[in-house]
């Protein structure tokens, strides 16, 4: 098949869909590539690299014009427009996104969005939310050393000892974990919050302590433990016991890192604006959710503000500033999940009946398979 790769148009997006590692062995694979000018060159993949591994250069219709085009975010309606009927998408196309899809469904095309990927066992090498969060994590706790006026290792010096900073990472998925790797590692004091019980063991394995809020009823209980790897929402009770303890945890706080998103729902609100007002001059809240409504309404999205003394770092596309890493993590993700829909031949073999497929496929004959 012609695979084709554009330059991702959304704003502020650095990442590429394909690198030169993953289009050797596209072209291994019998496919042939073209890859639009210039499509990495935010990410530092040289134009001359994709040539090198096999690549063909072109403009944005020629990449686009592909039998199989790969993708980072949805296509614009201006890219769709580029795009033939029965043309192969592969992308972050956000599932929940009904109206995107029936853009996608109206213009003819297959397609498909990792972040449906069921999480199971043999789905974890094309796990891209997975391998996207986990750079998340990591620049989340960067953003927040940079803007933090103070240093996160405990420091004794000949003119006085300095005191560790105190983090709180509100959620302990992919992202909160590595936020809480990375602050230990930087000699922070790190406690997390999750409300899913099988959390703590992982939270405490990276050296945090863990913040408790105790089950009061089996429901809740039940409720916690999630399905396929994702948080459900708690009840209200429980709610607000935690939010109680949250609030106390992060008026002691230095750094709050919240990562808590429920898919397809509104981000939960993890830190009031009272919680704001009563933390300490010169603390620093870096919210992962704010591009689903924030854990904190005080957050705004892409920007840094400052408010009651407090510093709220809301970028909504943290892999996007490590773009080289982003993409290459992301293009090993699409080349697992290609290896899935094409067969020994280089053609195109799309299995239903295989639970991963059938989980990513999205639109098909004009049709949106998903529903809200």
């Amino acid at each position: 098949m012609l695979i084709g790769i554009p330059r991702e148009s959304a704003a502020g997006e650095t990442r590429v869909a394909a690198t030169p590692e993953t289009i050797k062995k596209y072209v291994a694979a019998k496919h042939s590539v073209v890859v639009e000018t210039g499509a990495g060159a935010a990410a530092s993949y040289t134009d001359e690299a994709y040539q090198a591994a096999g690549a063909t250069l072109g403009s944005n219709q020629d990449a686009l014009g592909a039998s199989l085009v790969l993708k980072v975010r949805s296509p614009s309606a201006a890219e769709l427009g580029h795009m033939q009927p029965n043309t192969v998408l592969v992308g972050m196309l956000d599932p929940f996104n009904q109206e995107g899809l029936q853009a996608i469904a109206q213009a003819g095309l297959t397609s498909f969005a990792l972040e449906a990927a069921p999480r199971i066992t043999r789905a974890q090498s094309l796990d891209v939310l997975s391998s996207q969060a986990n750079l998340a994590g990591y620049k989340a706790v960067m953003l927040a050393a940079n803007q933090y006026g103070r240093i996160f290792p405990m420091m004794m010096t000949a003119a006085g000892t300095l005191k560790a900073a105190r983090v709180v990472v509100l959620g302990a998925g992919v992202a909160g974990l590595q936020a809480i790797a990375t602050a230990k590692r930087l000699g922070a004091v790190v406690e997390a919050s999750d409300v899913r019980p099988a959390a703590q063991e992982q939270v405490a394995s990276l050296g945090a302590k863990f913040i408790e809020v105790p089950f009061e009823t089996d429901e809740e209980r039940e409720i916690a433990q999630g399905v396929g790897g994702y948080a459900r929402p708690m009840p209200a009770a429980w709610m607000a016991r935690q939010a109680a303890l949250v609030s106390e945890r992060c008026k002691q706080a230095d750094i709050v890192i919240t990562t808590a998103l429920i898919p397809g729902r509104p981000a939960p609100t993890l830190v009031s604006e009272e919680t704001v007002q009563a933390m300490k001059p010169g603390s620093v809240i870096v919210d992962l959710a704010v591009e689903r409504g924030g854990n904190c309404p005080l957050s705004e999205k892409d920007q840094v503000v400052v408010k009651h003394g407090v510093a709220l770092i809301g970028y909504s596309n943290l892999p996007a500033l490590v773009a080289t890493d982003a993409s290459a993590l992301y293009a090993r993700n699409v080349l697992d999940f290609l290896k899935l829909i094409t067969d020994a031949e280089g053609g195109l073999a799309i299995q239903r009946e295989d639970e991963i497929v059938a989980a990513c496929l999205m639109t098909l004959d004009g049709n949106v398979l998903r529903s809200a």
